[in-house]
């Protein structure tokens, strides 16, 4: 879903409802704001559950990557961006890092990761896709509602529009 919700106003109006990660947030991509129900992906340095998910029709979901917060490799990449907005996903969120910025930047796209690296990661087929993942002190889980804009990003496990 692409509707343009503003996250502030959404926690205004269910402050009961709604996590918040404590971390700042890099925007990449056209795309200002998000939202959607997620598919949640926990892994480190591997991206290989990452490009299979984004070969599956998204059907706007939002693809929420726990990849353990390292800067050291890049999770997504221009490729995998551009595969994301063929199968329809909403966004991505990326607990890690991305490369290929300039690129995604010119994207019909939203990401938001915790910075950029231009090395890619190694493809070992690790991770486990639908676990519920923390970071930043909230709580994600597949079919919880994701909401992203130019404030940050929330979760609830329920949309809220």
């Amino acid at each position: 879903m692409t509707d343009l919700i503003a996250t502030a106003d959404l926690c205004d109006a269910h402050p009961d409802q709604v996590q918040i990660p404590e971390l700042t947030w890099l925007h990449v991509g056209r795309r200002a704001s998000f939202c959607g129900p997620a598919l949640t992906l926990a892994l480190f340095e591997d991206n290989s559950l990452v490009r299979q998910a984004l070969e599956q029709p998204g059907q706007g979901r939002v693809l929420v990557v726990d990849g353990g917060g390292s800067m050291r490799r890049a999770l997504v990449g221009d490729r995998l961006a551009q595969r994301a907005i063929e199968h329809e996903w909403a966004g991505v969120v990326v607990y890690g890092c991305i490369r290929d910025r300039a690129v995604i930047d010119t994207l019909e796209i939203g990401i938001k990761c915790l910075g950029t690296t231009p090395r890619k990661t190694e493809k070992r087929g690790e991770g486990r896709s639908g676990v519920p993942v923390t970071f930043g002190g909230a709580r994600f889980e597949t079919g919880h509602w994701v909401y992203a804009d130019a404030d940050g990003v929330l979760v609830a496990p329920h949309a809220l529009h």
